[in-house]
């Protein structure tokens, strides 16, 4: 009996194993239709009944999303971005250290590790969430180059109740469109990210100018339009 259960059990594990990793491979080229992020929203919004949440996401392909809004999330979110294989080990130390000193946990998710998340996963801590997230973060990691991973950050986002990556975003707070997104509008967009209920790109705060002008700081210090040269390089290794 212990036997047939153990070998019943490698099989589950080998097709899990081989689904996932072929839906993240296939997911190299296809755009996703959706992610279970969004799932999650509109279950919320049904369960609130609140009529005046509605989804809005617009694939955008990556040459049509401006350069400001690809290095703003990766100065706010991910500086390391273009060089770790998926976590930030750095990060992840310093927020333990921080946690054993009685301060407040503060995130260590690299954009990789947002990824894996936003599209496969669902919201809320938990041990087995975080296992798996780690384990679509190697696949993503291995599968993709760092260019596509922040194609479908900027997708996949949400920026705003119900509105999801920069092509909705653009238009919706901004009245523009993704590939004309300026250096202070994409910051603005990034400084969200943390808290899309309830920070406003469009009503910015005086919280949100503060982390704006950081933003645009960092995005200065990494080297502008350098660093985006290094994510599409590995778009051709």
């Amino acid at each position: 009996m212990l036997r047939k259960l153990a070998k019943l059990l490698a099989w589950l594990v080998a097709a899990f194993v081989a689904t996932t990793a072929l839906a993240v491979l296939a997911m190299r080229w296809l755009p996703p239709l959706g992610s279970t992020f969004m799932l999650s929203g509109y279950l919320e919004a049904r369960a609130a009944r609140d009529p005046s949440w509605q989804l809005d996401y617009r694939w955008t392909p990556y040459e049509r999303i401006s350069r400001h809004a690809k290095l703003a999330v990766i100065a706010s979110e991910d500086q390391k971005f273009a060089f770790h294989p998926g976590f930030d080990f750095e990060a992840i130390d310093q927020a333990i250290k921080e946690r054993e000193r009685g301060k407040r946990l503060r995130g260590a998710s690299t954009i990789s590790q947002q990824v894996a998340k936003n599209l496969f996963l669902w919201p809320g801590p938990s041990f087995v969430r975080k296992g798996l997230e780690a384990y679509l973060t190697l696949l993503i990691e291995l599968f993709w180059p760092k260019q596509r991973i922040l194609e479908v950050y900027l997708n996949v986002a949400e920026f705003a109740p119900g509105i999801y990556g920069v092509g909705a975003a653009a238009p919706r707070l901004f009245r523009t469109d993704a590939a004309h997104l300026t250096q202070a509008q994409s910051a603005l967009l990034a400084a969200v990210l943390p808290n899309p209920k309830k920070l406003h790109a469009d009503r910015p705060s005086a919280y949100l100018y503060r982390r704006q002008a950081w933003i645009i700081e960092q995005m200065n210090e990494l080297g502008g339009a350098a660093y985006i040269r290094e994510v599409d390089a590995t778009a051709h290794r």
